[in-house]
């Protein structure tokens, strides 16, 4: 049984952690839009810049079996907690090594483990704490709020920090992400957050820390469905991520260097996914939720496409616009189904192997596209040869156009894996196939 308190709690208590998360992911997307730029000006090279991304995801990906299964055997406001903090000791560090005139662009890797083993609790117990906390029917309108924590900061973030790095630099910019990181662990600390009941499959569950973590793959597994979900989230993440990873480069290259137009660039994408994530917290979704998965990949691939066709500023502001509205209702619908279908108990060690499942190309895309980029089209760009000479009509000569085909291609590529989600009845059917959670036999609390 959950006892009385009288923290905020339930839909109040989701606005406040809520709030708290939007104010620090202002800061924290000014200060990768600033590292970014740090980096790309240190080094020159995509591959540089996409092993930050490399740093980050492999020891996330490695530690997130043993953080799903932490956040189901332990307080889910501390795994929160927890995740905040690593990302804020992470940022703290580079702080100090920039005001003390050190920071090299090879302390971002390091930097970025520590990063990525803090991350790992976060989404996964975020998710779960949702399930305790929002009614199922508003599991959409939640996961809608929860895109804007990603989308809304990013509409002023890269303007505002493209403006303001000039005057107050990058340490400026650090010592805001710290002090919001402290804000954000505050407004978790007075609220309430419910622990879930045991169900009679969590009860079930026991054994040693690695057995339990095992135990997340298997029931994916088990269930076609869901491992159908994953399987289009693998392969399109994985063209996502080449075709991303390239984006800022390609930018750069292309408007020589100029951050004002890469941070307008990215601003009409968040502008974009702003737009989405209020449409999806008003609207919730299509009643079917995994049309709103694969319609949403069809659409995200095309509009992806767009962004590395030649047209400059007018054309990357559409293209992110148009890829980045439609991301709510992809990972909200698909997150819906998930709450829904898994039980609160065991959504910690279940939500953490299916992320893993949906990232585990991510540490290698950025290596495949930086190679690709800087040996491989841009080379074949300059002189016109190859497939950039092919398409030379579309992406244009400049420097940067064989990043664009690149991310054309790959929007292609994640285009036709949400249409093939359509002919697959174990993923289009998903939501009939599977049971609700709360619709199965529940074990006693103990």
């Amino acid at each position: 049984m959950e006892t009385t308190t009288n923290r905020p709690s339930g839909i109040f208590g989701f606005t406040i952690v809520w709030l708290g998360q939007i104010v620090s992911v202002l800061a924290s997307t000014m200060s990768q839009f600033a590292l970014t730029i740090f980096m790309f000006q240190e080094t020159g090279s995509a591959t540089a810049l996409g092993l930050m991304q490399v740093f980050f995801i492999t020891p996330f990906l490695v530690i997130s079996p043993i953080a799903g299964v932490m956040i189901d055997r332990y307080n889910r406001k501390l795994m929160m907690m927890v995740s905040d903090l690593g990302a804020g000791l992470a940022t703290l560090a580079i702080l100090a090594l920039q005001a003390l005139g050190l920071l090299e662009f090879w302390h971002l890797y390091v930097t970025s483990i520590v990063y990525g083993l803090g991350m790992a609790f976060q989404w996964p117990a975020y998710s779960a704490a949702i399930s305790t906390m929002v009614p199922k029917e508003q599991l959409g309108r939640a996961n809608g709020m929860m895109s804007l924590i990603e989308a809304g900061p990013g509409v002023i973030a890269p303007i505002l920090a493209g403006a303001v790095l000039p005057l107050i630099g990058l340490t400026g910019i650090l010592v805001f992400d710290v002090v919001t990181f402290i804000l954000a662990i505050g407004a978790l600390l007075i609220v309430h957050i419910p622990q879930p009941a045991r169900t009679v499959e969590g009860s079930q569950v026991k054994g040693g820390m690695l057995q339990e973590a095992a135990y997340g793959f298997k029931y994916i597994f088990a269930r076609p469905s869901l491992l159908g979900l994953q399987m289009i989230f693998f392969a399109g993440n994985l063209f996502a991520g080449i075709g991303f990873t390239v984006l800022a480069p390609m930018i750069l290259l292309r408007s020589g260097n100029d951050s004002l137009m890469l941070g307008s660039a990215q601003t009409a994408g968040a502008i974009g996914g702003l737009v989405g994530g209020v449409l999806m917290s008003a609207w919730g979704g299509f009643k079917r939720r995994s049309h709103g998965v694969l319609f949403g990949w069809i659409w995200g691939g095309l509009s992806m496409a767009i962004i590395g066709i030649a047209g400059g500023l007018p054309v990357w502001i559409t293209g992110l616009a148009l890829t980045s509205v439609i991301v709510p209702l992809v990972n909200g619908s698909n997150q819906a189904i998930w709450q829904s279908k898994v039980a609160p108990d065991l959504q910690g060690r279940v939500f953490s192997a299916r992320r893993l499942i949906a990232w585990f190309t991510n540490p290698i895309s950025p290596i495949i596209a930086g190679t690709l980029a800087d040996f491989v089209l841009e080379p074949a760009a300059r002189a016109q040869t190859g497939l950039p000479a092919t398409f030379a009509w579309l992406v244009g000569t400049e420097p940067g156009a064989g990043m664009g085909l690149l991310i054309v291609l790959c929007g292609f590529a994640s285009a036709v894996v949400g249409l093939l989600g359509y002919f697959i009845p174990a993923i289009y059917n998903a939501e009939t196939i599977l049971p609700d959670h709360d619709m199965l036999a529940r074990a006693e609390p103990a």
